[in-house]
């Protein structure tokens, strides 16, 4: 591709980096742009109308983080609530905090919702489509760079399967992701269709004031139970200031994290039964616990669910709720028959069935008037796309805190934003230029909302810098000290390409 510039007129809406998405990960890129790239001007476009993303569109019972807050908060601003895992409301408050503090919330332009994204090599800028307010009034902008922080599935509409026979039951039908703020499930018989994280989230908290609750799920998922309060962060906070106390627990939890996930991977048969043993110790003898609790596939295939303080076993205990380990023949007018025979019957039923996963925001790129369909490349240092210049997206970890790998990604654009600069250097393009090169799949799960679509995503390679190790360790010795110029990043002058 040809990255030779010229020289052009900035219009009104220009900037050198613009932001897509003011979730978790956009006020993670402004702040790191603000402090490492004190230069650039960046705007955050925001579909909807609040910060927050995830943690601020769902809003079902219970909805809380199912990594440590240790980890899942931001470095630069130290998570020093009792909890580490916290519950939504407090997510999306220590969100809103930081963008307001950081002043990243006025740099936010709500409800405008990108719709395409065209590069001109011979101008060096991105044109970014976009419509705001209900009117979907068109509003242009450029930018030098483009950051997507858009996350990885729609805001639109969870995932639903079309189940036989739904038009017959008589009672409500919800989906975690669009939960009516005027639900009332008390006293109600819920059943909970799914064995995910939501599933595992919504069971103890419906089963609190619910008549009664049953997870129904076709096949198991490995549940795992920590502490709501780090214990070890208690002790430390009696002693050490809040900012070591923060950074010394991060650190445990980085490092126990990594380990655990290497265990899985090494010796999953010894993992499963660490894994097993637990549940059977919180539920004792009176639950099947190997139908119930013995998932199909190893440990890491999917992400595990956390069951803070056992919540979810302590349900089941109470007898305020139970697990169905069958499929779904088709729903009734009471309920849900099985393929067994048996019935559910229910007042209401959640679909806890996943998410519909979303290329990019869904937005539609194109560059130098070709249209880019990301399938065909290839991801770079877990960053960039092969082929595709001055565009940088987040993606975090499957196997870890979303916002560690967020970090490192942040700071890693920042680095090569600072090195074009110095060197001159407008436009910068990954270029996978070895034969020896495969594409892989971009990720190692076999969860159904990751399938559903995996002929949509990029690819990994099975070389360095296209390679994913899924290692905070790794990556963040590679993102923060290996060469910007590698050989495999090109880059551009007005000069033309070096």
């Amino acid at each position: 591709m040809d990255l030779r510039l010229k020289g052009i007129d900035v219009p009104a809406h220009h900037f050198d980096v613009l932001i897509v998405g003011g979730g978790l990960s956009g006020i993670c890129a402004g702040v790191t742009l603000q402090k490492n790239c004190p230069r650039k001007t960046f705007v955050i476009l925001e579909s909807r109308e609040n910060i927050g993303g995830t943690w601020d569109l769902f809003r079902f019972p219970g909805i809380r983080s199912d990594s440590d807050m240790f980890t899942l908060g931001y470095s630069f601003r130290p998570w020093t609530a009792e909890r580490s895992i916290a519950d939504g409301d407090t997510i999306r408050n220590y969100l809103k905090d930081t963008a307001r503090e950081y002043g990243i919330d006025r740099k936010i332009r709500f409800r405008h919702c990108v719709k395409r994204a065209s590069w001109s090599s011979e101008n060096a800028v991105w044109t970014i489509e976009a419509e705001h307010g209900p009117e979907k009034e068109l509003i242009r902008f450029t930018c030098s760079f483009l950051f997507a922080c858009s996350g990885y599935y729609s805001y639109e509409e969870g995932y639903t399967p079309a189940f036989a026979g739904r038009g017959d039951f008589t009672g409500v039908v919800v989906h975690p992701q669009k939960w009516p703020a005027d639900l009332r499930y008390a006293g109600k018989r819920v059943v909970v269709i799914g064995s995910g994280a939501t599933a595992i989230t919504l069971v103890p908290e419906l089963a609190r004031t619910a008549a009664r609750v049953t997870m129904l799920q076709r096949s198991p998922s490995y549940v795992v139970s920590r502490p709501y309060r780090d214990a070890i962060a208690g002790l430390f906070r009696r002693h050490l200031s809040p900012e070591l106390t923060f950074k010394l627990i991060r650190w445990k939890n980085i490092l126990l994290t990594i380990y655990f996930f290497g265990l899985c991977k090494r010796k999953p048969e010894r993992a499963k039964k660490l894994i097993f043993n637990g549940v059977q110790h919180a539920l004792g003898d009176g639950q099947d616990v190997v139908k119930h609790f013995t998932p199909r596939y190893n440990p890491w295939d999917q992400r595990m669910c956390l069951a803070p303080d056992g919540d979810l076993f302590e349900a089941i205990n109470s007898g305020k709720a139970d697990i169905a380990t069958d499929e779904i023949e088709s729903f009734t007018e009471n309920g849900i028959k099985l393929r067994s025979g048996a019935e559910l019957e229910a007042d209401i039923i959640v679909t806890a069935t996943g998410l519909n996963l979303l290329v990019l925001g869904g937005v539609r790129f194109s560059v130098d008037g070709r249209a880019v369909d990301f399938a065909k490349t290839m991801n770079y240092k877990g960053s960039m796309f092969g082929g595709v210049p001055n565009f940088a997206s987040v993606f975090g970890y499957t196997n870890a805190s979303w916002t560690l790998k967020c970090e490192l990604i942040c700071n890693y654009i920042c680095r090569l934003l600072n090195h074009m600069d110095k060197r001159g250097f407008q436009a910068c393009m990954p270029l996978n230029e070895d034969v020896s090169v495969k594409g892989e799949r971009w990720l190692n799960l076999t969860s159904g909302y990751i399938q559903r679509v995996a002929d949509k995503l990029p690819k990994q390679g099975s070389k360095l810098p296209w390679k994913l190790r899924d290692n905070y360790l790794l990556d963040a010795l590679s993102l923060r000290t290996s060469p910007l110029d590698d050989g495999v990043m090109k880059f551009a002058t007005r000069r033309g390409p070096v």
